[in-house]
C-alpha cells in the first residue's frame, strides 16, 4: 500500500523532552511509522533545557525567522531539525527563545496558551514552507488540540489541507488546558470565535480540549477501557457530553511498549540479565543486588514489592496507608518504592521506611537505571490507581516477571488478566474496588502465590509472554489513518 503523510505535533518527545507518558507515545509512534515506510514528521517545541549538541541539531534554511501574528503578537521561529535516538527519523523543532526558554517545560505564566497556540500555528507554517500536505494530522493532548480547528479557520483557504485530516489524542483527560476566554484574540480566533464553545465563553473561559474533541475528525485515547470510562461523569472531568457526542468517533487505542528499552533479556541496567527460560533464578540474583545496593536484607522466601511511579492523587497510594504496614510488620514482605510528588505520599512513604527499616525502602525522585533494576527484581509490582489513561509501568512489569497488581480501571483493565491459578490463566493479580480491603485482598493474594513456586513461574511466563509492542499496537493507527485517508 502507498505509503501516508502523517505530521505529528506533540508538547514533548522522550528523550529530548518529558513529564509524562505522552513522550514515550510521541517518540515511539512515530518511529515506528517511519520504519514502515510512512512519511511522518514530528514537531515539538524547542525547549531551553534541550541540548542541541547532543543530538546535532540544524537549522532549516527556509524555516529560518518565520514570523507568525497572534492577536498582536507579533513572533517569530526558526526551525531545526535533529534526529530520533537509535533512528533517521527527522524531528523538527520550533526554536522561539520567548517562548520556550522557560524553568519547565509547562508553566502556570500569564501567556501558557500563547505559548501552545502559537506552536500549532508554527507547525502549519512548516508544513507550508515545506510545501507538504499530510493526509493526517495527529495532535495530542490540550497543546495542540486546537489544530483540528485552525485548519478549518486560519488555512481553511489553503488547499494544501484540503485533504487533510485529524486526529486527538488525549494521554490525560484530566488536563483540559482552560484559559480566559479574553485570550481568544491570541489564539488567532477572534473572527472565528463563534465556532468555540458558547457555554464556555458565556462562563468567561475557552478550553482547548473541548474545542479539539468538536473539531477532530476522531478523537482516540490510550486505551479502550479509559474511551469508554471517560464518557461517563466519574471520569470525564466535565467533558464526557461532548465526548459522547461525538459517538463512534471516539476510540481507545493500547500504547505500545518499547521493547528495544524495556526488556530483560538485554537490559543495559540489570547486573543479570534473563529471560522467560531462567525467570526464576534471574530475578533471584536481581533481588539480591538491588537489596544489597539499597541497603536491605536479603530475607529468604520473602516476596519483594515494587513502586515505580509519580506519587500523586491519581495513583491511589492512599489505599495502601493501612494495608502495606499491616503486612511488613507481619514479616510477609519488603518493598522499593522509587518516586516524587504529593507530600502527603512521600510522608508515607518515607515513614513505612523509617519504621521498618529491613523492610522498606524508599527512594525519592527519579533514576531511569534504578527504575529498570526495581523491575527486575521485584516479585510483585503495585499499581492501585484511581483511574489510570494507559499505564506503562504494568506492561514493562509483565514483560520482566514482575506479577501486576493493579485495579480494574483504564489501561491497567486491558492489559492485565486476573490469574487463576486453577486453570493457570491470566497474568496478575487485578481487584476492582477503590478501597483499602480491596489492596488486603489483593496483597494477600500475592502473598499465597509465593509460597506456590509452580503458580509464580507459570504466572510470571504467562506475562512475559504478552506483546504490548508498537508493531502490534503501531498497526492500529495505521488502519486509522488509511481509514481518515480514504474518506472513511
Amino acid at each position: 500500500m502507498a505509503p501516508l503523510a502523517i505530521c505529528f505535533a506533540a508538547a514533548e518527545m522522550a528523550p529530548f523532552a518529558k513529564t509524562g507518558g505522552l513522550a514515550d507515545v510521541a517518540s515511539a509512534l512515530p518511529r515506528y511509522l517511519h520504519d514502515q515506510g510512512h512519511d511522518v514528521r514530528p514537531f515539538m517545541p524547542l525547549y531551553s533545557r534541550i541540548d542541541l549538541d547532543a543530538y546535532d541539531f540544524v537549522q532549516v534554511d527556509f524555516l529560518r525567522d518565520v514570523a507568525v501574528d497572534l492577536g498582536g503578537h507579533r513572533l517569530s521561529f526558526t526551525g531545526y531539525a535533529g534526529r530520533a535516538p537509535g533512528s533517521d527519523l527527522a524531528v523538527y523543532f520550533i526554536h522561539c527563545p520567548a517562548l520556550y526558554h522557560r524553568r519547565s517545560i509547562y508553566t502556570g505564566d500569564a501567556d501558557e496558551h500563547l505559548r501552545f497556540a502559537f506552536f500549532s500555528h508554527a507547525v502549519f507554517a512548516c508544513c507550508q514552507r515545506m510545501g507538504w500536505g499530510p493526509q493526517v494530522l495527529h495532535v495530542n493532548d490540550w497543546h495542540t488540540a486546537l489544530m483540528p480547528l485552525y485548519r478549518r479557520t486560519t488555512y481553511g483557504w489553503d488547499q494544501l489541507f484540503a485533504g487533510s485530516r485529524s486526529v486527538l489524542t488525549i494521554h490525560n483527560i484530566a488536563y483540559q488546558g482552560i484559559f480566559p476566554a479574553a485570550v481568544v484574540p491570541e489564539l488567532g480566533l477572534a473572527q472565528d470565535h463563534h465556532l468555540l464553545y458558547q457555554d464556555d465563553l458565556r462562563a468567561g473561559v475557552v478550553n482547548f480540549l473541548k474545542t479539539g474533541i468538536l473539531y477532530a475528525d476522531v478523537v482516540t485515547t490510550v486505551s479502550e477501557t479509559y474511551a469508554k470510562e471517560i464518557q461517563t461523569e466519574a471520569f470525564g472531568c466535565g467533558l464526557e457530553g461532548v465526548l459522547r457526542q461525538r459517538g463512534g468517533s471516539v476510540l481507545g487505542i493500547v500504547n505500545g511498549v518499547d521493547y528495544g528499552t524495556w526488556d530483560p533479556r538485554n537490559d543495559p541496567h540489570l547486573p543479570v540479565r534473563y529471560g522467560p527460560e531462567d525467570v526464576a533464578e534471574g530475578k533471584r540474583r536481581n533481588k539480591e543486588l538491588l537489596l544489597a545496593e539499597l541497603g536491605l536484607p536479603v530475607a529468604e522466601g520473602t516476596p519483594l514489592f515494587g513502586i515505580v511511579s509519580r506519587l500523586t492523587a491519581q495513583k491511589g497510594f492512599e489505599l495502601l496507608f493501612e494495608p502495606l504496614p499491616e503486612m511488613l510488620a507481619a514479616g510477609d514482605a519488603q518493598i522499593v518504592v522509587l518516586g516524587t510528588g504529593e507530600a502527603s505520599y512521600e510522608r508515607f512513604f518515607h515513614q513505612l521506611q523509617q519504621r521498618f527499616p529491613a523492610k522498606a525502602c524508599y527512594y525519592r525522585g527519579y533514576n531511569e537505571p534504578l527504575a529498570h533494576r526495581i523491575e527486575a527484581a521485584s516479585d510483585f509490582f503495585l499499581m492501585p490507581s484511581r483511574f489510570e489513561p494507559c499505564g506503562l509501568n504494568q506492561m514493562y512489569s509483565l514483560k520482566y516477571g514482575s506479577v501486576p497488581i493493579v485495579r480494574k480501571t483504564g489501561g491497567l483493565a486491558d492489559t492485565v488478566r486476573l490469574f487463576d491459578p486453577r486453570t493457570g490463566d491470566g497474568t496478575g493479580i487485578v481487584f476492582e474496588h477503590f478501597e483499602p480491603d480491596a489492596v488486603r485482598w489483593a496483597l494477600g493474594c500475592a502473598v499465597e502465590l509465593y509460597r506456590d513456586p509452580q503458580a509464580m513461574d507459570r504466572l510470571r511466563r504467562n506475562g512475559m509472554a504478552e506483546d504490548f509492542s508498537w508493531q502490534r499496537q503501531g498497526k492500529l493507527y495505521e488502519r486509522l489513518y488509511r481509514l481518515l485517508a480514504a474518506g472513511g
